[in-house]
């Protein structure tokens, strides 16, 4: 049996899926912010010095990985469970420069879990794009959006470097 819209939702309950943000949030594909934020991802390609420094991906399954399952996982985490549950307190709902108390929180905690595993400024620079994730999640009351922008900038970034021999006329 294919597993279709009405499967998939069927097959977590209410709660969960309430907690997850796994909702239609209005049209989120038609807001100019969301139009602005994909140009905003194209711009940030471009203007990469190095494109072929950004990522080592290797195979399929690896690219299909860091850019599909990690930002999937990451959104469900993060801007569906972490920043969900920090919206029910009443400071999370608090705003600061347009932006919920609960976003900057989440955000904060993205950018230091990227520490981990990146060197610093990479890891740093994960804070605005985080932003951004969370301010969609904000405004639609959907993690969809949020999903949707990072797989976007992920495959952006991950696929550049593979890309640049393509258009590259001088490259060494």
């Amino acid at each position: 049996m294919p597993l279709n819209h009405q499967v998939a939702r069927a097959s977590l309950p209410w709660g969960w899926r309430s907690d997850l943000a796994l909702r239609h949030g209005g049209n989120w594909l038609g807001d100019w912010h969301f139009a602005l934020a994909l140009l905003a991802g194209v711009l940030f390609w471009l203007g990469l010095a190095r494109p072929a420094e950004a990522a080592a991906v290797h195979g399929w399954a690896g690219l299909a990985l860091l850019v599909l399952l990690q930002p999937l996982l990451e959104e469900l985490l993060f801007r569906g469970l972490v920043q969900g549950k920090l919206l029910t307190r009443a400071w999370g709902k608090r705003r600061c420069a347009g932006l919920t108390w609960a976003n900057l929180a989440t955000s904060t905690l993205f950018t230091a879990l990227h520490f981990a595993s990146h060197p610093p400024l990479w890891a740093a620079g994960v804070l605005l794009p985080s932003l951004l994730f969370g301010y969609f999640r904000d405004r639609h009351e959907s993690v969809y959006p949020a999903i949707a922008l990072h797989i976007f900038y992920n495959a952006g970034y991950f696929l550049l470097p593979l890309l640049k021999g393509f258009f590259c006329l001088n490259c060494e």
